[in-house]
C-alpha cells in the first residue's frame, strides 16, 4: 500500500480559514453522505469477498478495485479536512489527476487458512496490542 500526499510549496490562507470554519459544511456533509452509502456497499462486498476468497483463494478483481477506490476517496477527503492539501476533493471513485494518491497492489492469491484464522482469532490479534 502506498499513500502519496505531496507537500505543497505554499498553502492558501483563505482556503485554510474556509475549511477550518465551514469545511464540515461544504466538504464533510456532501462527501460524508456519499462515503456513508459507499461504506454500506463496501461492508456488503467485504462479506461476499470473504466467501469468494474462502472458495477460490482469490480476491475478485472488481471487488478489490471497488474497496481500494472507496478507501482512496476517503483519503482524499481526509487530506483536505486535515489541511494537508488545498482544493476541493473530487466526487469520483478514481481521481488520477488529484495530488493525493493511494495505490494497493492486487494480491494474486490469498491464504484460505489465514483468512479463517483472522475470522476466528482476529479479535485476539487486535485486542492484545491494544490492551482491550
Amino acid at each position: 500500500m502506498n499513500l502519496t500526499i505531496p507537500h505543497q510549496e505554499s498553502y492558501s490562507r483563505g482556503e485554510l480559514l474556509l475549511r477550518t470554519f465551514f469545511g464540515w459544511l461544504y466538504i464533510g456533509i456532501p462527501h460524508g453522505i456519499v462515503l456513508a452509502i459507499l461504506g454500506v456497499v463496501s461492508a456488503i462486498i467485504t462479506f461476499i469477498a470473504f466467501f469468494a476468497i474462502l472458495f477460490t483463494g482469490k480476491y475478485p478483481q472488481g471487488m478489490f478495485d471497488f474497496q481500494v477506490n472507496v478507501l482512496a476517496w476517503s483519503m482524499r477527503v481526509t487530506a483536505r479536512t486535515t489541511n494537508l492539501v488545498d482544493g476541493y476533493p473530487p466526487f469520483a471513485m478514481e481521481a488520477p489527476d488529484d495530488p493525493v494518491q493511494l495505490t494497493v497492489d492486487y494480491p494474486e492469491t490469498l491464504s484460505r487458512g489465514l483468512l479463517l484464522l483472522k475470522v476466528f482469532f482476529g479479535w485476539l490479534y487486535v485486542a492484545i496490542p491494544h490492551g482491550s
